[in-house]
């Protein structure tokens, strides 16, 4: 193997160790979210929508305590679990504690003036945590590799790591990470809360396409991540449009060969038929075999469907508070009529896109035939 075969093989081997890394901290994440999604959204429909944090010891305001506690920890577990990924227990709680720092306006504030800039309240949200999880994992982990006398190796967990990390990092996750990511941060949640229109469009078809190119994979989770992330922000509008878009492909597809079933191989009729439940459940990963039979007719198939469903819930301003269920987690939506014909309408562009592409199955099986034959 040349040097330049053994490079690109260890940067494969990293990018690959911290996309798991990162879906560590997700994975952790991810009911915190839905906690605080669903309590808030009982916290709503139980109290006055927006007297309810001012209705103070009503049913609707304890359950809003609830969902607001969950949506304010999910951010700080998020960077705990992904330390916790890289460094094992030594990297939880300085994952947890300087994530937790970078989000508190007035740290960040006076951050900000050290380093000559207004931060005016901004904190550094899921981006920050994600930067600081890494961080904190691998510093933590060298501490973790050091030899050290074994009278102080039993502290090494659980007293001197956690310290050493939190000492080390801290002025450079203020100085260094904190404020201009809060920054950074805090022109993305205005960007998202002032689309309208083409623009709303836009982020909604990207998004859309993110999720169904690859069904699951890399770029689906990137799109998953960005806008379960917003959720903290209180942006709910990309949770439903990339909720929507991943409910799209197996639905369209299982449409598509209910419609035609001339055009697909006869054992992918019960396929379909699991297609709709999975959609339904909001698992991309229905659309995969599909996919795998045909991949050039099928991707950019569920990829248009899914763009016009996440550009047209974008665009109609649908909010998802939930950051999975798929259809059982319709009524938290702020517009669910809407959600639903999202649904139906990018379900139904796929289908038919789907079915104009491909051909019929036995003939195009009775072609490939022969030269598959000569080929033997």
């Amino acid at each position: 193997m040349s040097s330049a075969d053994r490079a690109e093989s260890a940067l494969r081997s990293h990018v690959t160790s911290v996309k798991e890394d990162l879906m560590t901290g997700v994975s952790f994440m991810i009911p915190f979210v839905t906690i605080g999604g669903i309590f808030l959204a009982l916290g709503f429909a139980a109290g006055d929508t927006v007297e309810v944090f001012n209705n103070t010891g009503s049913v609707g305001w304890y359950l809003a305590q609830i969902g607001v506690a969950g949506l304010t920890l999910m951010v700080p577990v998020l960077g705990a679990y992904i330390a916790y990924a890289i460094a094992d227990r030594p990297g939880l709680a300085p994952g947890f504690v300087l994530t937790w720092i970078i989000q508190q306006g007035t740290i960040v504030t006076e951050a900000g003036k050290v380093l000559g800039f207004n931060a005016d309240g901004a904190t550094a949200g899921y981006l920050g945590a994600l930067v600081v999880g890494l961080v904190a994992g691998y510093v933590a982990r060298w501490f973790k590799n050091r030899d050290v006398p074994s009278a102080i190796q039993p502290m090494m967990p659980v007293l001197l790591i956690p310290v050493a990390t939190v000492a080390v990092l801290a002025p450079i996750v203020l100085f260094v990470i904190g404020a201009p990511v809060a920054l950074a941060n805090q022109a993305l949640t205005a960007f998202l809360e002032g689309m309208r229109g083409s623009q709303a469009l836009f982020v909604g078809a990207i998004l859309g396409a993110m999720m169904a190119f690859d069904m699951g994979g890399p770029v689906n989770k990137v799109a998953y991540v960005f806008s379960v992330g917003l959720v903290s922000e209180g942006i709910y509008e990309p949770m439903a449009a990339v909720m929507i878009a991943g409910m799209i492909p197996p639905i369209g597809l299982a449409l598509s060969n209910f419609i035609a079933p001339h055009k697909y191989a006869e054992e992918m009729y019960q396929n379909a038929k699991n297609g709709i439940i999975l959609g339904f459940s909001f698992i991309t990963e229905g659309a995969i075999p599909y996919a795998a039979a045909d991949p050039l007719r099928v991707i950019p198939s569920i990829v248009a469907g899914s763009a016009v469903g996440g550009a047209l819930s974008m665009a109609l301003g649908v909010g998802m508070r939930a950051p999975h269920g798929g259809i059982f987690v319709i009524p938290l939506s702020n517009q669910p009529l809407m959600f639903l014909g999202c649904i139906v309408l990018g379900s139904l562009v796929t289908a038919a896109i789907a079915t104009l592409l491909k051909g019929d199955f036995e003939e195009e099986a009775g072609t490939t035939s022969p030269s598959a034959q000569a080929g033997d």
